[in-house]
């Protein structure tokens, strides 16, 4: 398997053949009886990434197995079990091309390559749920946080505000892996500076929105090239940032975790107005809550080589939840 090539007037490109290793392990006191599991791990197919090869195995062996699309059109498989185990297994392998963009500029319509802007009539109707607010934010915190990229008078380009606000959360909060379920508080983020890449990307999507902009979360994976000299953080596990609706250029790409601006190092999975809804992996056991040894979950992202072999090291990283 060899790297495909874009060809242009100006350029060829060599678009990177990517391999994904994802497995999670729940780990049990007891032989324990399960519920249903709900699944998303399968990358969605794009005119950016495309999906050349899926598998999913799971141990013990699933009693009913079945793929279904999601109100935002995820891919989701639901499994149910009918046996005891100790130990539960899901074991995803993914291989995708994936055209990265460089410091891309965005093809925005005439009215919007400045802010404010406004969205068309058209667009409105499937659009406001992602501007709604989410959070609670009494004393207007996370308002004046937005607003404080804006200029005293007058307007500013659009890409630059959101490049600027994406790059200020790199540059001023420190990443934190949490084991903990779920998001924080945008508020407690803000606050303390300090979150997950859910957390930081749940404060910008409330930033955005703030600004009457639409946003949507995003949850995948990261890949970290071997000759980046700065390297990402949020690897090793899932990841997830955001989309910020555009007109003119559709939904764009921003992790605030990383500084990122378009979709360089970034493969989609799942999209979501709200991170509850694009959770990879979400099911239950039946047993004492002290059967519940913790979770692992390992991701490791790499490049194929020439020859299409693959040499994933699973480097993991523990996260002990309640499930």
């Amino acid at each position: 398997m060899t790297a495909g090539r874009v060809g242009t007037s100006r350029e060829t490109v060599t678009l990177p053949i990517l391999s994904v290793r994802h497995r999670t392990t729940y780990r049990y006191r007891r032989p324990v009886a399960f519920g249903e599991h709900r699944i998303m791990f399968r990358p969605r197919d794009s005119y950016d990434q495309r999906l050349i090869a899926a598998t999913l195995d799971i141990t013990p062996e699933p009693a009913s197995q079945r793929w279904l699309f999601d109100v935002f059109g995820n891919c989701v498989a639901v499994t149910t079990f009918d046996i005891r185990a100790e130990v539960l297994t899901f074991d995803c392998g993914i291989t995708l091309d994936h055209t990265p963009e460089h410091a891309p500029v965005f093809p925005l319509a005439p009215h919007a390559t400045h802010y404010p802007f406004g969205y068309g009539a058209e667009d409105m109707p499937d659009l406001a749920r992602s501007i709604e607010r989410q959070w609670p934010d009494p004393r207007h915190e996370v308002d004046a946080w937005a607003r404080s990229f804006l200029p005293p008078q007058g307007r500013i380009p659009t890409q630059e505000l959101l490049a600027a606000m994406t790059r200020s959360v790199r540059a001023n909060f420190t990443y934190l892996a949490r084991a903990e379920k779920g998001v924080q508080d945008p508020l407690t983020t803000l606050r303390t500076k300090l979150g997950s890449c859910r957390d930081f990307a749940v404060l910008m999507m409330e930033g955005v929105r703030a600004l009457g902009m639409a946003a949507r979360f995003v949850s995948g994976y990261l890949y970290n090239p071997r000759n980046d000299r700065a390297r990402h953080v949020g690897g090793g596990s899932t990841h997830a940032w955001l989309q910020v609706y555009l007109p003119g250029a559709g939904w764009v790409e921003f992790d605030p975790t990383n500084g990122i601006v378009g979709n360089r190092d970034l493969i989609r999975v799942a999209v979501a107005r709200d991170p509850a809804q694009a959770v990879p992996l979400h099911g239950s056991f039946f047993g004492l809550s002290s059967d519940d040894l913790g979770m692992r979950v390992d991701v490791n992202v790499v490049e194929l080589p020439a020859d299409g072999t693959t040499a994933h090291s699973l480097q993991g990283l523990p996260t002990p939840l309640a499930r």
